[in-house]
């Protein structure tokens, strides 16, 4: 516990250490990262929701409650602790990049990763880093370092390392970092609900709703965790998302 609260410290120094001599992001920055026409391929895939449905095992509102719940607890011990790595040491990605890599074993949600951060990436880079719409050599020299043109170029561009690298060269918060990151998970597993009709749209958002406090303990939770700590709680979840390539066409 002793070496999980020294890193948690850490984190939180380096958090406000850049608050004190950083930018910090603008809130209309975050709300246009969190804007569902940010062009992050958000919507490309259920993370086995489809899969958990196909195969009956989601009869009920109660079962796609529990559904999202444990979702979301294995999200914030197999995916946050990367969004936090790459926040907190961010000349380390590459390394936490090929880690994710070798984590993510199941070639859809592997797929899905790298889709998404490349796109993710991608979006960033063209939207607030090109060196066009800069008017001085150091801000063009900064858009140049970003694009990945120096060693820390990403060989796979996972979603979650990806996304804390992002989010701390646009000077945002780790906690602002994991709340958007957890939120866009969220929203796409809820917005996948109305895609397959299990739910209406007012009652996913009601669902959207009451999970938000949930979302704040598993990002509590998160911070206290390192690389070494990653695990997958909920193996059942995997072996629904592996099977998505399988699913019928229509139910």
């Amino acid at each position: 516990m002793t070496d999980k609260s020294s890193a948690l410290r850490n984190r939180q120094s380096a958090s406000e250490l850049a608050s004190a001599i950083e930018p910090q992001i603008s809130d209309l920055t975050l709300w246009q990262l969190a804007d569902s026409a940010f062009p992050t391929g958000g919507f490309a895939h259920s993370s086995g929701l489809e899969a958990a449905w196909q195969h009956d095992e989601i009869r009920s509102r109660d079962d796609l409650r529990t559904f999202l719940e444990i979702k979301l607890t294995q999200f914030g011990r197999a995916t946050l602790p990367f969004v936090s790595a790459a926040w907190d040491q961010p000349e380390r990605f590459s390394e936490f990049d090929e880690l994710c890599e070798a984590f993510t074993t199941k070639h859809v949600a592997n797929r899905a990763s790298r889709t998404r951060g490349k796109a993710f990436l991608t979006a960033v880079e063209r939207i607030f880093f090109s060196a066009t719409d800069f008017n001085s050599s150091r801000d063009a020299e900064t858009a140049f370092r970003f694009s990945g043109q120096l060693p820390f170029k990403p060989v796979f561009a996972h979603f979650a390392p990806t996304f804390g690298f992002c989010l701390k060269r646009l000077h945002a918060a780790l906690r602002s970092t994991l709340r958007l990151f957890a939120f866009n998970h969220l929203r796409g597993l809820t917005a996948a609900t109305v895609r397959l009709n299990i739910v209406g749209p007012t009652e996913a958002q009601t669902f959207q709703h009451r999970l938000s406090a949930q979302i704040e303990t598993v990002i509590q939770n998160s911070e206290l965790l390192t690389l070494d700590d990653l695990a997958q709680t909920a193996p059942l979840l995997d072996l629904w998302q592996g099977a998505q390539d399988r699913l019928l066409l229509h139910r």
